[in-house]
């Protein structure tokens, strides 16, 4: 079995994305490694470049600023990444910037990968997500954020990134048929430091919405505040993954929230009381694989 990960990136260092740690995560179960890194503002090519050439495969790119709206410029780096895959590798693992699995994961992933390897009913696994807020102290709780994932899938070239690279699709928009693993993949998207958080908002948000919106909805600032607009949120009370400690140990800014004074939306009541009686109403990006029993 041969596995190859995946990913892109840009101004990794100016928006303070944990790149490094996310590759390392996972390289120890992958032969081969494949980033699209787009043309940046700082050192990210000098920082890819430094984590295992051996391993890794650059593409240098430069961003279609045409496709801006709906992210849709962040599916087609996924793509550039995904089909310089090698062809004789069986899975590709699908890592974004900010997220990242611990090593007792591993395992388990590379177990399932075995499993389903020669199994035609299967495109790919789903992951379990914990998406971390304000600080590594906290884990977002509500609605708000998605649970599951796919980020293991067949090196199939029917198989394309989906939308602004949230998941992925095959042939004509068909999702993908996946069996759910025990694994998380830790998403450290909105912790970092609050002057590099605030710079992504006011860039990042270019990639969905015109400059108009942007004006209207993202406040200008010198540092994000994570306490505007929190939504619920509880407290982590796991390990982080080993490759996140030394970030974690030089976090250089401050964040508190009382979970005793987390209100529950009534959205995510109606959801949970829906969910209680057998209706979940949850978006899902992906179909359950049905596997043909064996005779």
């Amino acid at each position: 079995m041969k596995v190859t990960g995946f990913s892109f990136v840009k101004n990794a260092i100016k928006y303070d994305y944990p790149i490094v740690e996310a590759i390392q995560s996972i390289l120890p179960i992958c032969d081969h490694f494949v980033v699209a890194v787009g043309k940046s503002e700082d050192e990210t090519l000098e920082l890819i470049k430094s984590i295992a050439p051996d391993k890794i495969t650059i593409i240098e790119t430069e961003w279609d600023e045409s496709l801006r709206e709906g992210g849709r410029v962040l599916a087609v780096e996924t793509d550039t990444a995904f089909q310089a895959i090698p062809k004789d590798s069986d899975w590709a693992f699908y890592i974004q910037g900010d997220e990242v699995v611990s090593e007792r994961y591993l395992k388990t992933i590379k177990s399932a990968m075995e499993k389903y390897k020669d199994e035609d009913a299967v495109d790919g696994l789903l992951f379990k997500y914990k998406h971390f807020y304000g600080s590594y102290d906290y884990v977002g709780a509500s609605s708000k954020w998605y649970s599951e994932e796919i980020r293991v899938i067949k090196n199939n070239n029917q198989i394309y990134s989906y939308r602004d690279a949230q998941g992925f699709r095959k042939n004509d928009n068909e999702k993908l048929k996946v069996v759910p693993i025990d694994a998380y993949i830790y998403h450290y998207g909105w912790v970092k430091d609050p002057r590099a958080m605030q710079l992504k908002q006011e860039n990042f948000n270019k990639l969905w919405h015109d400059d108009n919106w942007v004006k209207d909805n993202v406040v200008e600032a010198e540092e994000f505040d994570y306490t505007a607009g929190v939504s619920k949120l509880e407290l982590f009370k796991d390990e982080h993954p080993k490759v996140m400690q030394k970030r974690i140990q030089e976090k250089n800014w401050k964040f508190s929230h009382d979970i005793s004074v987390n209100k529950t939306s009534l959205k995510d009541k109606a959801k949970r009381v829906l969910k209680s009686i057998g209706f979940d109403t949850s978006f899902k990006n992906y179909e359950w694989a049905k596997i043909p029993k064996k005779k």
